[in-house]
């Protein structure tokens, strides 16, 4: 096992790096290029122009090492669909994008609509391919409640929350590929430790191709991941924590998507009931820019609390068993 978890990493690493400067290229031949939010900051103007859909090198080196290493395993085709799916959502996004030549895609009805399509699909293989139980364990107790058809319900909110909350987190150099390799590390002790083998195996790939992204994304990055990779992203986490029935304990091992998300909430709520807002900027990585912090100390901090809560959620996991 250790060593296929290697592999898995290694092989999805390497095809990442060595893709790298192909996909840019082609990118800026496809004029599929960033533009920067009017409102965004002002910090951030001179990354225009810089390539993105950048994903596409994510799923490319994750797909390569998963059909690799037991390429027939049912759970982790599934992780693999989840992720390509939302991967494929967030294609369309950008390149809506980058032909329009604006900084919308798809309409939030579209998006939703496309993610709900990717998630009847998933729970109807969950269900009818799977016989997969409709419970839900509660971290730290051994108490699981079977939520009967309202688990898919639960997974559908789940896939939807997950993958907008990491396009949330993804706004400045490294920060959602980082995040993801260290929450995905998280996910493969946690996979070994709860005995779903294929699905640690998913994890390592997905971080050995965060990790190949990271190297052309981090400051200053000369690739972004644009709704390509964080839709894909946010998936692959929902998967692996579906997968290996630790719905809830996605809220700890991505408390910092979790963070990011709820600064955009309460921001516009805040906004439209007082008129104040309680943030300088959100998501609330900008809010830290916006108060003197250079982006790269931004990114290192939010790495570090990412990484404590993947430690907090081990421990959660372990001290159950």
């Amino acid at each position: 096992m250790f060593n296929t978890l290697i592999l898995g990493f290694v092989v999805s690493l390497v095809v990442g790096l060595a893709l790298g400067p192909i996909v840019i290229k082609k990118l800026k031949e496809f004029h599929a290029r960033q533009e920067e939010r009017e409102e965004g900051p002002e910090s951030h103007k001179y990354k225009a122009g810089t390539p993105t859909m950048g994903g596409i090198l994510i799923l490319v080196a994750l797909t390569v090492s998963c059909l690799v290493f037991n390429g027939a395993d049912i759970s982790k085709l599934l992780a693999l669909f989840l992720t390509l799916g939302n991967g494929c959502i967030g294609f369309l996004d950008d390149s809506v994008k980058a032909l329009k030549k604006r900084n919308l895609g798809l309409t939030a009805k579209q998006k939703l609509a496309a993610q709900a399509a990717v998630s009847v699909v998933f729970c109807f293989i969950l269900k009818g391919v799977l016989d997969f139980p409709t419970t839900l364990w509660i971290p730290l107790t051994a108490v699981t409640v079977d939520l009967g058809p309202f688990y898919y319900i639960l997974v559908f909110f789940m896939i939807v929350g997950a993958t907008n909350a990491v396009n949330l987190t993804d706004g400045l150099d490294g920060l959602a590929a980082g995040s993801c390799a260290i929450t995905s590390v998280a996910y493969v002790v946690i996979a070994v430790a709860l005995g779903y083998g294929s699905i640690a195996v998913f994890g390592a790939a997905l971080a050995g191709a965060c990790l190949g992204f990271l190297f052309y994304n981090q400051h200053p990055a000369k690739l972004f991941m644009g709704d390509t990779g964080s839709l894909a992203l946010g998936g692959g986490l929902a998967a692996m924590a579906v997968l290996t029935k630790t719905e809830i304990l996605l809220i700890p091992a991505g408390a910092l998507y979790v963070m990011e998300a709820l600064s955009v909430i309460l921001q516009v709520i805040s906004f439209k009931t007082r008129g104040v807002r309680i943030f300088k900027m959100s998501p609330i990585h900008h809010h830290f820019e916006l108060s003197g912090w250079s982006e790269v100390k931004v990114v290192t901090v939010f790495w570090v609390f990412s990484a404590i809560a993947a430690v907090f959620s081990i421990i959660i996991v372990l001290a159950g068993k």
